[in-house]
């Protein structure tokens, strides 16, 4: 099945906002950025952007045949009703894969998904926002931008970084450690993976073997210039390797499908083989994944207490350690509540738009008015510069930039203005990623290690989406799962179709300034002092009364 998103000027909707939202889940199957289209599956393991086939094609007529006063209501990735609102009402409403918190497990889901009840979004799938390796590439960035600037004086020039994981959310770890001018070895049990990656540029170097891996690595580091491997095999096999030739890397991290006990490969398999033994013999192929699991957790301790500074990048590796046995498999911190959580309290997070033209032209003239508003900002500008030079666009142009909340509204303000001028070709949709301040509750990821202990407060998600819907945001969702599985996490996204219109600029104008507002809103509350500050602004655009 080859699924591509319209592009140009002419639309099959009643107005861009309905169209934008069809583009952009069309572009989430375009098999240029999409893990499995013919299985509706964008990425991350098992994230689906609807329920099936008939759902997908009931979302889509809908979509063209929305009037612009109705709201459609989708349910797992399935349609189920258009109920008349207003003008400035989203135009979708959706859920995706909540179940009441007694239920809320893997196995259970499981059932209801077997029955056709549910799906698994992932989170930029369910909300129809990815769009491929750039959409977490930036976060990548600046998490080692922060572990150079925390660890190595504010370079990784002459360092090795060890991880694992190439698919859609992995892929960025290579381009984001050579960014930092660091030299990464990055596993993949899957050959196919790791040679899509080097055609791609993912990747500069496919080595043959761990011995060839590691000499290429030291040539670089050698000769301080950035590089990045990418070696098949399985990531348990390859850190007990470096664990017992004492070969210490000076980073240490992973972003294999762990939260997914049927998307991560054990020991011993490859992947066709893992996936008929996961068909054929669920409960044994779950124990040698848990097997597996347990030592690659009990390897990456192995190398902190070697020297290595060891962190988890999102995927809820430590907690499938803890339940294989590992006992200590939280000595090693996650990536956000040691890295990014500075960034959550001034509401700076991955916000990122999507020309709707299909025109890379319209994204590289939104990059010159970053450049130009933000000229101050040299994490921009050093984030553009690395991007333009090194990243293909797949599917529909789009960019990535973490702003703050004043930066949003301004730059959406202007870009409306760039629409309605005719600047660019068609109009833009503002999206994130939901790994923003207020998105998300997720006590193994983003919420960990709260400094008032409300890591797995969930309310502010929920508020989020609502505030969301009432400031007239084109479409919202609330989720669960993310990238750490069900009973793990709550999380809301949203998007805004920059259309031109003076409509659309109402709806841009209370969006983007409630979004990430609610999130400085959240850290103040929680007792972070940088965020307590922001709030004093007079021009803060909430009343804060606590």
């Amino acid at each position: 099945m080859i699924i591509k998103s319209p592009v140009g000027n002419n639309i099959s909707c009643k107005s861009w906002q309905q169209e934008g939202l069809l583009r952009l889940l069309l572009n989430c199957l375009d098999p240029d950025i999409a893990k499995a289209p013919d299985e509706l599956v964008a990425y991350g393991g098992r994230g689906k952007v609807a329920r099936n086939v008939d759902s997908l094609k009931a979302i889509v007529n809908a979509l063209i045949n929305l009037e612009n006063d109705e709201t459609l209501l989708i349910q797992s990735g399935k349609p189920v009703g258009v109920f008349r609102t207003f003008e400035y009402a989203p135009r979708v409403i959706m859920a995706g894969a909540l179940v009441v918190p007694y239920w809320s497990n893997w196995d259970y889901f499981h059932k209801l998904e077997e029955k056709g009840l549910t799906a698994y979004g992932q989170s930029t799938a369910a909300s129809w926002a990815y769009i491929g390796t750039q959409g977490i590439l930036q976060g990548t960035w600046e998490t080692f931008s922060q572990v150079a600037k925390r660890h190595f004086g504010g370079t990784l020039k002459g360092k090795m970084v060890l991880t694992s994981g190439l698919g859609e959310m992995g892929s960025a770890q290579p381009l984001a450690v050579t960014a930092n001018a660091g030299v990464a070895i990055v596993a993949d049990v899957d050959r196919s993976i790791v040679k899509k990656r080097l055609l791609s540029s993912v990747i500069d170097i496919m080595a043959n073997s761990i011995d060839e891996a590691l000499e290429i690595a030291r040539e670089y580091i050698a000769k301080c210039e950035p590089a990045s491997i990418g070696l098949c095999g399985n990531a348990a096999d390859i850190y007990e390797y470096f664990v017992d030739h004492n070969i210490i890397p000076d980073i240490v991290t992973d972003q294999t499908p762990a939260h997914d006990l049927k998307s991560y490969i054990p020991s011993g398999l490859s992947p066709q083989q893992a996936r008929k033994l996961a068909e054929q013999d669920p409960i044994q192929y779950e124990g040698l994944v848990m097997e597996t699991i347990r030592r690659h957790v009990k390897a990456m301790l192995e190398l902190k207490n070697k020297g290595a500074v060891v962190f988890d990048y999102g995927n809820n590796l430590r907690e499938q350690g803890r339940r294989a046995g590992v006992e200590n498999a939280f000595s090693f911190p996650g990536f956000a509540s040691e890295y990014i959580r500075p960034l959550f309290c001034e509401g700076r997070g991955p916000f990122r738009w999507v020309a709707l033209s299909g025109d890379p032209e319209d994204i590289y003239k939104t990059d010159e008015v970053i450049l130009s508003l933000f000229k101050g900002d040299t994490r921009l500008s050093d984030w553009l510069s690395f991007v333009e030079r090194r990243f293909m666009f797949h599917g529909l142009p789009a960019r990535v930039c973490w702003l703050n909340y004043k930066e949003r509204s301004v730059f959406g303000k202007i870009i409306n203005e760039m629409v309605a001028s005719g600047k660019l070709r068609a109009p833009i949709a503002i999206t994130r990623d939901h790994m923003d301040a207020a998105a998300v509750a997720s006590p193994f990821r983003e919420t960990e290690a709260m400094k008032d202990g409300s890591d797995a407060i969930a309310d502010w998600p929920v508020l989020n989406a609502l505030l969301n819907c009432s400031s007239g945001a084109t479409l919202v969702g609330i989720y669960q799962g993310g990238g750490v599985g069900i009973g793990y996490s709550i999380h809301s996204g949203m998007t805004v179709v920059a259309d031109g219109t003076e409509h659309a600029q109402k709806r841009l104008d209370y969006v983007l300034k409630a979004d990430p507002a609610l999130g400085v809103i959240r850290y103040a509350d929680a007792g972070y002092d940088a965020a307590r500050e922001i709030i004093k602004d007079p021009d803060f655009p909430a009343k804060v009364l606590s």
